[in-house]
């Protein structure tokens, strides 16, 4: 074949990598106790409004949160709200839309580069399901004889 040859492996690596990337860890960094809902119109929350306000602060991405961020999502839990109370298409969208934001889904974690490290649940599932070693076997190799 003609032409230049191939750039080493080392030189054909990227090296420049994206600002937004992220491992989330599965352990909770922040509160056990979730601040409350920003409640400007003092409204009494439908149920799953708090059951979906706790889950968020409880995930692995709120971590990356910061302060204004809970004030966005205070917002969207309003909305959340507003859907439970009266359901409607316009307000899913808007759902769907606002939610992108925080990486409450598995495509919008994928587009903020975002991943939950799930090393210690592996782990722990693989040594469930592996097959204890024997102790004391027979070693293969004894069979072996040095010819002079």
């Amino acid at each position: 074949m003609s032409g230049p040859a191939p750039k080493a492996a080392h030189l054909r690596q990227r090296t420049n990598k994206k600002a937004g990337n992220a491992t989330l860890s599965m352990v909770p960094d922040r509160p056990s106790k979730a601040p409350p809902i920003p409640n400007p119109d003092a409204r009494e929350f439908h149920p799953q409004t708090l059951v979906d306000w706790a889950h968020a602060l409880a995930s692995p991405m709120a971590s990356q949160w910061l302060q204004t961020d809970l004030d966005a999502l205070g917002r969207l839990a309003l909305l959340w709200d507003d859907f439970y109370r009266r359901p409607s298409a316009d307000a899913l969208k808007e759902i769907r839309l606002q939610g992108q934001l925080f990486g409450l889904s598995p495509l919008d974690r994928s587009r903020l580069q975002w991943e939950v490290s799930r090393a210690d649940e592996a782990e722990q599932k693989k040594q469930r399901h592996s097959t204890p070693r024997k102790t004391g076997t027979h070693d293969p190799r004894s069979v072996l004889k040095a010819i002079t």
